[in-house]
This record gives C-alpha cells, structure tokens and sequence, in this order.
C-alpha cells in the first residue's frame, strides 16, 4: 500500500452522495510542487468514506478552505490524461475558515459543542 500526505486548498465545495450502502464525500485538493518558473498546481481527487463522509465534516469543506490530508493514492488514464486520485484516511483542517476569521478546528469544536 502506498500513501501520501499533501497540504493543499480545496478546489471545490464538498460533494456528499451514496455509492450502493456507503457514503461518500469527493472533493478536489491542489497542492503546489516546484518553485519560481517551475512552479505548478497537482490537483487531486480524493474521497473520504464512510463514518467521515456523514457527520458535520463535509459542511467545513469548502471552496478555499485549507487541508492536509493523508490517504492511498491511485491513478486513473481517461482520454490519454492520468489523474490522480487520493482515497482519504485523514483529514485536518488547517488555515482560517472564509466566512469567520475563526481557525476551522476552532470552529468546528464550537458548532459540535452548541448541537452536543
């Protein structure tokens, strides 16, 4: 098994669906490699299943916001592009959340201890 850790921004809003018993949430992360002129944007495509996928998390995951996430990273050939695909293990949020100034951690513990 092979896994990869990224820091990156979220491309998109979280996209939360069933897939036959299970849950999952799809979301793209773009990650920076290189530097100067050889500086580029890796985006991937990750998934996060199950548990993860149903709760209050996929609400935190929105267009900007800040992540590092850890999973087993695949591949996939579709008209003669290849994309990258990250099935995800772990998830933090890292960074501010856009529409609060509060870091997303902090946040997040304040909306589960109102709804707890």
């Amino acid at each position: 098994m092979n896994v990869l850790c990224v820091t990156g921004n979220l491309g998109r809003d979280a996209e939360v669906r069933q897939a036959g018993n299970s849950t999952v949430c799809s979301f793209s992360v773009a990650m920076t490699a290189g530097y100067g002129g050889n500086k580029q944007t890796i985006w991937l495509d990750c998934s996060l299943w199950g548990r993860q996928a149903e709760g209050a998390l996929p609400s935190y995951l929105t267009r900007g916001q800040q992540v590092a996430v850890s999973g087993e990273l695949s591949a996939r050939e579709h008209e003669g592009k290849t994309y990258l695909q990250l099935r995800v293990s772990t998830i933090d949020l890292i960074g501010k959340r856009e529409d609060s100034g509060q870091p997303a951690a902090q946040q997040q513990q304040a909306t589960q201890s109102q709804t707890g």
